[in-house]
């Protein structure tokens, strides 16, 4: 415990002295970071309660005090009587305030913008996905409807394989065949695939990828799902379950009568998904794979 606190520690360390939030004035202007923070708030809507105000943002009642009445002395806000309790206070912005409030804005969208303009597309991505994952462990779950399903762009092949290869090493103890597995099914969709009947989706939560399925053809009249992938910090978002209708609704559309897919008795999390979706158990038998006994499984559905 006490090595992870004090990485945490480093990382606060070195996030704040990055973006500058040590400073006297927040983005050099005379505000703080936590007035910035507050005339942001204000800024989202018309009028607020300062109970509602004070709630949101977790500050002492004193503190808050204190910040707005020097946004009311400087002109930034006004006040008034709530219409439904007259006990308790209402505050909004003035139109000088949402000036200054547009200035911080534009301020740190152009500090933000600069930073992350030194990296390239795919650093960005794993930038923005290891915000996700902090965001999500530390209490904050993205919401189902952030979820987007595309095609894939460059480098995210390369990202599945990557991901297939670390995950199932973690989860399961598979070795380096697997990885090895996944590239080749990769490399043949990449060599040529016919975008009338085959196709990949990648799932995206925040621009960060988080998930993918591939629909290809096994014959004339069968489609086969493969590398049903989801990281661990996002599921429970129905990420899975949406890559798999996915998959279903665009082998329909390319005409195909049934689709199958081939995995292993210890992928009990995916099993769930293509129950729910109306898979069943074709075939199953004992097998030696990646490095361990496993048993190997074959489930289908008709479209």
């Amino acid at each position: 415990m006490g090595d992870s606190v004090s990485e945490v520690r480093a990382f606060n360390r070195f996030y704040t002295g990055l973006i500058g939030v040590l400073q006297e004035g927040l983005l050099s202007t005379p505000y703080t970071l936590t007035e910035a923070r507050l005339l942001f708030e204000l800024g989202q809507g018309d009028a607020v309660e300062v109970v509602d105000l004070r709630r949101r943002l977790g500050l002492d009642a004193g503190y808050l005090s204190r910040i707005l009445a020097r946004f009311e002395a400087d002109g930034l806000v006004r006040r008034s009587r709530s219409a439904t309790d007259a006990r308790r206070q209402v505050i909004e912005l003035t139109e000088a305030g949402r000036v200054v409030d547009t200035d911080l804005e534009h301020r740190s969208n152009a500090q933000i913008a600069e930073l992350i303009g030194r990296l390239g597309e795919v650093d960005q991505r794993r930038l923005l996905g290891a915000m996700s994952t902090i965001r999500e462990l530390l209490g904050e779950r993205a919401p189902a409807d952030l979820v987007v399903l595309r095609p894939p762009a460059p480098g995210d092949l390369g990202w599945v394989v990557q991901r297939h290869g670390a995950i199932y090493a973690r989860e399961f103890g598979w070795d380096e065949t697997f990885e090895a597995l996944v590239a080749r099914v990769v490399a043949d969709y990449a060599a040529g695939h016919d975008p009338r009947r085959e196709a990949a989706w990648i799932a995206e939560v925040d621009g960060a990828p988080v998930g993918c399925v591939f629909c290809v053809g096994r014959d004339d009249t069968t489609a086969q799902l493969r590398l049903l992938l989801v990281e661990p910090a996002a599921r429970g978002l129905g990420v899975g379950g949406r890559l798999v209708e996915e998959c279903l609704r665009f082998a329909r559309r390319a005409g195909y009568r049934r689709i199958m897919l081939w995995t292993y008795d210890k992928t009990v999390d995916a099993h769930r998904i293509y129950q729910r979706l109306g898979f069943t158990l074709d075939e199953e038998k004992k097998a030696r794979a990646f490095g361990h006994d496993m048993v190997e499984e074959v489930w289908s559905r008709y479209l």
